[in-house]
């Protein structure tokens, strides 16, 4: 069973006891969020499509931590100007637990 839900803006596939990594979300380490966004769920075979979210379907997840992504550099140059300028960032994630995913 996998459903396909809306988190932070962004659609993921999830299944039950599945970890992934989404853009940083309010809450507390070990405290769990509901996502109501359902857009779609297969269970073995079954596929339940919302138009656009399907009623009454909720994903169960557990915040296991806040960390970092890795460093992103950003370099510009213009050839024979002598312009260089280097930048970077690194992107605030959220790890997820999925516990549940309820039809």
């Amino acid at each position: 069973m996998y459903a396909i839900v809306e988190i932070a803006g962004q659609q993921f596939k999830v299944q039950q006891d599945q970890k992934l990594y989404v853009h940083r979300l309010e809450g507390a380490v070990d405290s769990k969020i509901d996502f109501d966004k359902v857009l779609l769920i297969d269970n073995d075979g079954k596929v339940k499509v919302g138009a656009p979210v399907i009623s009454g379907a909720k994903v169960s997840a557990k915040i296991i931590q806040h960390l970092k992504d890795d460093k992103v550099i950003v370099f510009k140059k213009k050839r024979r100007k002598g312009y260089q300028k280097s930048n970077g960032h690194r992107q605030q994630l959220t790890q997820l637990l999925v516990e549940s995913i309820k039809a």
